[in-house]
């Protein structure tokens, strides 16, 4: 109990430290971001980059945090659409290391926050009102389509919001939505970043996370609702299975 004790001191000290140095950092980053509105999508995606590089950095240099990918082959060569598990606020900062330039589909009131905000406004998301039913939809549609013109990859969380490990909610149909109207790849994410930095948790643990990348699938041919299950299935049994392989491996 002594020892588990002293690696959470450990962690919240490494946690805070870490806290302390991104109040520090995103303040005047952000209002480089801003400054960078006139140039174009890439560039400014380049500028809000190098933030989330700073703290991924932090992460591992700090926090002791680190990852590994298995599934990198199976990234494809064009623009593509990433449906990942939600579990933490890690994967939003890494999967921008992991993959070419990309937006979110996100909440439009995220952009409300300062600071944060105003610097993800930056980066061209696809910013929606998940109560507008079958017109959030078509906003993502409309906007999918001019992102992948642009070329820019697509990331979208189908639970909607960061989910405990062992938990899921209900996969929404939007990234499927666009795939198939957009007749784009599909890229299924699975991950356990849950289990070294919780939802809302402060404590970041040391320890490598797990990223495995499926193989694209083409919506050629499918329903939403049918690539949609597909996806769900893919990536929750494949995220129990790191997890179930990584807990063995720590025991």
């Amino acid at each position: 109990m002594a020892l588990v004790r002293r690696k959470k001191w450990l962690a919240g000290a490494r946690s805070l430290i870490y806290l302390l140095l991104q109040a520090i950092i995103t303040p005047p980053y952000a209002l480089v971001t801003l400054a960078c509105y006139p140039l174009s999508p890439h560039q400014r995606y380049r500028v809000t980059y190098g933030w989330t590089r700073l703290m991924l950095f932090l992460l591992w240099h700090v926090c002791g945090l680190h990852y590994r990918v298995i599934g990198r082959e199976n990234i494809p060569s064009q623009p593509s659409i990433i449906l990942s598990k939600h579990q933490s606020a890690w994967e939003t900062l890494a999967l921008q290391q992991i993959f070419p330039p990309q937006v979110w589909v996100l909440k439009k009131e995220l952009l409300r926050i300062p600071f944060f905000g105003w610097g993800l406004a930056m980066t061209s998301p696809i910013a929606i009102d998940r109560s507008a039913g079958k017109a959030a939809l078509e906003q993502i549609v409309e906007q999918g389509k001019e992102r992948l013109k642009q070329n820019f990859w697509i990331v979208v969380f189908p639970e909607g919001t960061r989910v405990p490990p062992g938990s899921k909610r209900k996969y929404r149909i939007g990234g499927a939505w666009l795939a198939v109207h957009a007749n784009t790849l599909l890229v299924p994410v699975a991950h356990n970043a849950g289990e070294f930095w919780g939802k809302n948790s402060f404590i970041k643990y040391p320890g490598t996370i797990v990223v495995s990348i499926g193989e694209p699938v083409n919506p050629a041919g499918m329903e939403p609702a049918e690539l949609i299950q597909r996806m769900e299935t893919w990536i929750e049994s494949e995220t129990a299975r790191i997890s179930n392989a990584e807990s063995r491996n720590s025991d």
